[in-house]
């Protein structure tokens, strides 16, 4: 184990091994053997993307033995947790791909980000709102389904269509075994939401897009979220997805501890316009995003700090607001304490941004799993 300071333009942080140690301002607190002289860059809790069904050509729901090659990506993102996301899909694909997924978690990481548990974005999702998803692999809730789907199996979060049969049962069945659940892909009215919370419902998955819109007299899905303090939104904020409109009217009802980013990466992030799949649904990427065969839009190819740009632009909220919203908001949703915050006893995941807000280095439990220009491999002393 190594202990180094990471020092920045906002903050100085000493790293005690796999933890955050001491936080400070910049040039305070004790000294240490070695520093990072990050002065040029905002030192940053590393982001948590907790939609992620792909990168660099893997797919998860059909390739999920590859989740490891798309962790080693997200760390250019400044990512050093996620959940890897599985779309609707058949009973022994999903039960093949949590195990794969699973089974990759239990080994000594090294030089990625860390796995969070699977996301299962489905099967229970309304037709009416199914998006990209495939109709025919969509299925009612089934509390004989879900038997195991538990966090210690691996399953961290669920997104159901709070409205159909039975889905109050297997939300509160979810919620028992420590799973955080998001209403998605629904067509729910504000009473449908209303059981949904008070069975345990804590978020909603990419607000705004397949869900139940907001009129005068029907709020649906997306009016309760902005109405129900109760609620965390995740939020794809590429400018595609969501108008830069209604990003503001959400960041304005919301804020920052109550927006969580997410990208919904695809396999074709990291790589060129063309064809590719998201489980069983072809799509073709292109200047208007990542979209089925009939126009539909199927996740994005978003980068994680691209993200935080883009909130930051379409809202003027401040650098440590969108931190926030990329860092300790999806934490605390995925219902962790350990990682999103610079704070002492945390993991020491941390990103460096430039004053471009690009990437500039990341951290992993105090290893440096990123660092393009090499300006954390050449330390320099305390005194320096």
């Amino acid at each position: 184990m190594t202990s180094f300071a990471i020092r920045g333009a906002n903050v100085q942080v000493l790293v005690d091994g796999a933890h955050i140690a001491a936080v400070g301002p910049v040039g305070g607190g004790e000294p240490a053997e070695r520093v990072v002289d990050a002065r040029d860059c905002w030192v940053l809790p590393g982001f948590i993307d907790l939609q992620v069904n792909g990168a660099i050509g893997v797919d998860l729901t059909t390739e999920p033995h590859r989740v490891g090659e798309v962790a080693a990506y997200l760390v250019q993102c400044g990512v050093t947790s996620f959940m890897p996301t599985l779309i609707s899909s058949s009973v022994s694909m999903t039960e093949s791909a949590i195990a794969a997924i699973g089974a990759w978690s239990q080994q000594e990481q090294s030089g990625g980000a860390r796995s969070l548990g699977v996301h299962l974005e489905g099967p229970f999702l309304n037709p009416v709102r199914a998006g990209a998803h495939p109709v025919q692999c969509l299925r009612q809730p089934s509390l004989d389904e879900v038997d195991g789907w538990r966090r210690e199996a691996g399953v961290a979060m669920v997104t159901i269509a709070p409205e159909l049969p039975r889905a109050i049962e297997v939300i509160e069945r979810l919620v028992s075994t420590g799973v955080a659940v998001c209403a998605g892909h629904s067509d729910a009215g504000v009473a449908d939401m209303r059981a949904g919370i008070a069975a345990g419902v804590t978020g909603v998955t990419h607000l705004f897009n397949a869900m139940s819109p907001i009129t005068a007299r029907a709020p649906g899905a997306a009016g309760t979220t902005l109405a129900d303090p109760a609620l965390i939104a995740g939020m794809i904020v590429d400018g595609l997805h969501v108008d830069p409109t209604m990003v503001r009217l959400a960041w304005r009802a919301l804020g920052p501890h109550r927006i969580a980013l997410v990208t919904d990466a695809i396999a074709a992030l990291g790589l060129p316009h063309g064809a590719y799949r998201v489980g069983e649904t072809s799509v073709v990427v292109d200047r208007s995003g990542a979209r089925t065969l009939g126009g539909v839009l199927a996740g994005s190819v978003l980068h994680f700090d691209q993200a935080v740009r883009n909130l930051i632009a379409f809202t003027g909220c401040a650098v440590a607001e969108a931190s926030t919203a990329a860092s300790a908001t999806p934490a605390r949703l995925a219902r962790r304490t350990d990682i999103g915050r610079l704070v002492p006893g945390c993991s020491a995941d941390i990103v460096l941004l430039d004053k471009q807000l690009h990437v500039a280095a990341t951290f992993v439990d105090g290893r440096v799993v990123f660092d393009p220009h090499r300006r954390c491999g050449r330390p320099t002393t305390a005194g320096t």
